[in-house]
């Protein structure tokens, strides 16, 4: 039997650090949470509680014709992210720690955009997106001879067209991460590779990209999470249209408690979208535990 381990001195001093995190923790993520919760299960004039009426925010909800749109067009963001914004910040992480020539300068300029604001962001990119002959997009497309487009007012080019909006934000501040994990692998492998006549594609995929398959699965869940919360970039660019073709759970979340004032609504909504992730969350961590274990 193991011996009991003692309570030292220095375990005092580890959780005296730590109390004024856990306090400070405690007052702004927990007690909001649970009285969020609260607020799901009661009627309420504004936030002013008035009766308990247990899941009846929850049905509403469910029962509402945009909750299905919602909750659809959330998994289609979080499809198209994966599809078009995982994959950039790799490939751009991995062609600048290759480059010999102006590294620093592709740094700088891939991470440019993530320091302009997000809604300035949204503002540009609307302008590309325009229909007609003044967008920019479109003024392009005519030099070739195509006809213009109506890129955001067709449904089923709106979510992908968000997407890219964010990644060209948000791919730069990625990318070096991943560049960080590259500048860390040592440099004997490369050269060993080099050594044994492997060019530059053996030693991306023999070396480079099993370094940064930890890294990039991390980086998954914590990008699913994100875009499972997107709300600014639709509402300012098509204000979830058109037709619904964009709204977003925590944008149709948003117009509960700000448009109609709704707040029970909105906080069952809320609990909703933490119990999805807390599962998805859950099943993607149980799923890469079991591949740890037989790797």
């Amino acid at each position: 039997m193991k011996a009991k381990r003692k309570f030292k001195r220095s375990d005092l001093m580890g959780w005296l650090i730590m109390l004024p995190s856990m306090i400070l923790f405690a007052f702004f993520v927990w007690e909001p949470l649970l009285e969020n919760i609260r607020l799901s299960l009661y009627s309420a004039t504004r936030f002013q509680l008035e009766e308990f009426v247990g899941l009846a925010n929850y049905t509403k909800v469910l029962r509402s014709p945009d909750f299905l749109d919602a909750f659809v067009n959330t998994f289609k963001y979080t499809f198209w992210s994966l599809v078009i914004g995982y994959l950039v910040p790799i490939i751009l992480g991995i062609l600048i720690s290759e480059t010999v020539h102006f590294r620093g300068l592709f740094r700088v300029g891939i991470y440019f955009p993530n320091i302009i604001p997000g809604l300035a962001t949204i503002w540009i990119w609307s302008y590309f997106f325009m229909p007609g002959k003044n967008g920019v997009l479109n003024i392009l497309l005519s030099k070739f001879g195509i006809s213009p487009q109506i890129w955001l007012n067709n449904p089923k080019m709106t979510i992908p067209l968000i997407i890219v909006t964010m990644t060209w934000k948000a791919a730069g501040s990625t990318a070096l991460i991943y560049m960080a994990r590259i500048s860390s692998i040592s440099p004997d492998l490369y050269e060993a590779a080099t050594i044994d006549g492997a060019g530059i594609w053996k030693r991306i995929r023999h070396i480079t990209i099993p370094s940064i398959i930890p890294l990039a699965s991390t980086l998954l869940i914590m990008q699913f999470i994100s875009v499972f919360q997107i709300l600014y970039e639709p509402m300012v660019l098509k204000n979830g249209g058109p037709n619904n073709a964009s709204i977003s759970l925590l944008m149709l979340m948003y117009r509960y408690g700000f448009r109609d004032f709704d707040f029970p609504a909105a906080a069952a909504l809320s609990v909703m979208v933490c119990i999805i992730l807390v599962i998805l969350s859950g099943i993607y961590m149980k799923v890469t535990a079991r591949k740890d274990d037989y790797a």
